[in-house]
């Protein structure tokens, strides 16, 4: 897949199927993903790969919390600022609209947070779902090397022809993901990325960007 195809057709899809993936081509990705770059080459990701009955007992245990009303375990990094201010609040407000209308789930529905939370604690319906963590004395800029290195496995992903879906959300259950993964108390998770085959027969959101000439200025030129 030419890599402008695969940075367009790139989204964050939340409807799979259950067709399996295997996992040479999971070991496929990640290898080639090691090539991403990294400061001072520290490499600094750490990736648990879950699948198959430990990934569905987890899905299990994250959406009893998530049905019960459970406000999830508290967070080690804010997933946004306190205080968003335009542009980025009407980004955010016209996204988050979308994508939960596309998911039938209405801006004034009562039950909206806890529905939210189920669906992603699903993963979606996704058969495999990697776990991006840090060492704790890891900085900003890992934490940015760590962004750019997920980036590279989801494109990648789409030269296999799957899709992905990157979810913060999981650090809400961080505490039952560690405990699925063996993660280290010294290691931080930073998201879970939801991996599979697109559903077919559901809508399919493809959320707007800025102009370029509202992000980009160029000086020189």
């Amino acid at each position: 897949m030419d890599v402008y195809e695969a940075v367009d057709s790139r989204r964050a899809v939340r409807a799979f199927s259950d067709e399996p993936v295997s996992k040479e081509v999971l070991e496929r990705v990640l290898s080639a993903a090691a090539r991403a770059p990294s400061s001072g080459n520290l490499q600094p990701w750490q990736v648990y790969v879950v699948t198959g009955e430990p990934l569905a007992e987890l899905k299990r245990r994250a959406t009893a919390r998530a049905l019960a009303g459970d406000p999830g375990d508290e967070r080690e990094y804010p997933m946004y600022p306190a205080e968003l201010t335009p542009p980025y609040r009407d980004r955010f407000s016209a996204a988050a609209a979308q994508r939960y209308a596309a998911l039938g789930i209405e801006g004034d529905d009562p039950d909206r947070p806890m529905k939210i939370a189920a669906l992603n604690s699903e993963a979606f319906g996704a058969p495999v779902v990697l776990f991006c963590y840090l060492d704790r004395t890891m900085g900003p800029g890992q934490w940015g090397d760590a962004g750019m290195y997920l980036q590279t496995v989801m494109l990648l992903l789409r030269a296999e022809g799957l899709h992905s879906c990157p979810q913060v959300m999981w650090t809400m259950y961080r505490k039952t993901v560690g405990q699925t993964v063996g993660a280290d108390d010294g290691l931080a998770l930073f998201c879970g990325v939801s991996v599979g085959f697109e559903r077919e027969g559901v809508p399919r959101l493809r959320t707007g960007r800025a102009d370029v000439t509202e992000t980009v200025r160029f000086i020189g030129v």
